[in-house]
């Protein structure tokens, strides 16, 4: 199932909010006011290589010193909205996760202690300061969380096939294929209350239920009138583009939930373990060679 490379890319999804402007205080609104404006913002992959680059140095820098100030930028109605990319909080983040996927001698090795427990002093001082913040972005790596498709519809899949340079030799880069969804922060929230109701109505508090109520308080941080946006970043490099193209997961999601709020029980276990299993197909892959 995996494609071919010369480039290695980390197989990450992501769930981003886009705020409009009018969401963000001085002088932060100015700041992204301008910042749209600009032509040749940068895009994920820039986002990636900087973050990488950070690895690099003896010892590494797994937090930036500095906040970023760049951004993704989308429009919705007519409306300039703003993803920031506040890449030291999340990295921040991604560290508190990394301490519980891997053996203490083997973070070692990746970070050494005395890293880590600089980085950690950081972020308790900073946060004493801004006991407010958040992420704009929420990252996975070689899955899509299947409580992120609940704020989807199939209607806001939008796929775009990848192309190769020069008619199709295969020499240089090309494009990649490009599979996201994208929906207003509203019916985000609708889909999700729909979605718990159904699943409290119908069975026990399980994953499901207690993942939605967690995404479903990280939205309730943002601006009523954002996007809302699920990318399948860089999957899109460790499946083939016919698994892309077949994709559906958004709608059989909607329609396992469907079938809980008709009582068909049996249906929706049906049609949520296939769709379970698509997946688990793709996180297998991280231990392929």
């Amino acid at each position: 199932m995996s494609v071919a490379s010369s480039v290695l890319i980390p197989y990450a999804s992501y769930l981003r909010v886009y705020e409009p402007l009018a969401a963000f205080p001085e002088p932060e609104r100015t700041h992204w006011a301008r910042y749209a404006g600009r032509p040749g913002a940068p895009g994920a992959q820039e986002e990636l290589r900087r973050s990488l680059a950070d690895l690099l140095p003896t010892p590494p820098v797994p937090v930036p010193v500095h906040e970023s100030g760049e951004a993704f930028v989308a429009e919705l109605d007519g409306v300039v909205v703003v993803c920031p990319w506040r890449t030291r909080l999340r990295g921040w983040l991604a560290l508190q996760e990394l301490a519980g996927q891997f053996p203490e001698p083997v973070l070692d090795a990746m970070l050494p202690p005395v890293v880590r427990l600089q980085v950690a002093g950081d972020y308790e001082r900073w946060l004493s300061r801004n006991p407010d913040a958040r992420p704009w972005i929420r990252t996975a790596v070689w899955q899509v969380p299947l409580r992120w498709f609940a704020l989807f519809g199939d209607e806001d899949r939008e796929y775009e096939p990848g192309e190769r340079p020069d008619g199709g030799d295969g020499a240089g880069p090309g494009r990649a294929p490009v599979l996201r969804y994208r929906t207003t922060m509203a019916q985000a929230r609708r889909r999700l209350a729909r979605a718990l109701r159904a699943l409290r109505e119908s069975i026990d508090d399980g994953p499901m239920t207690e993942g939605l109520i967690e995404v479903g308080r990280w939205l309730e941080e943002f601006h009523p009138r954002a996007l809302v946006e699920l990318d399948f970043g860089g999957l899109v490099h460790a499946v083939t583009e016919e698994w892309l193209a077949e994709d559906r997961s958004a709608a059989q999601l909607a329609e396992g939930l469907a079938a809980l709020r008709a009582g068909d029980g049996e249906r929706a276990s049906d049609t949520y373990g296939r769709l379970a299993e698509r997946w688990r197909t793709v996180r297998d892959l991280r231990f392929a060679n």
